[in-house]
């Protein structure tokens, strides 16, 4: 699951980091992906949207286990 899950994260990663900024697995438990948002967009105020409508709905989409992704700090 743990190699599913960053694989789908580096796919996303080139533009994120095309922004300033990039993303960081932290955890997976009962279907919560745990990521942290770095540079650019750990104080964009955009964070919210790239969180909910680009990596948890490519994550929720690509891995049926995955329910949720959620930040932390």
């Amino acid at each position: 699951m743990l190699e599913q899950i960053q694989k789908e994260l580096e796919a996303i990663r080139p533009a994120l980091q095309a922004d300033g900024g990039d993303v960081e697995y932290v955890d997976f438990n009962d279907g919560v992906v745990k990521v942290r948002l770095k540079g650019a967009c750990s104080g964009c105020p955009m964070a919210t949207i790239t969180l909910k409508n680009h990596i948890e709905r490519m994550l929720v989409s690509k891995i049926p286990e995955v329910k949720a992704v959620e930040s932390v700090d």
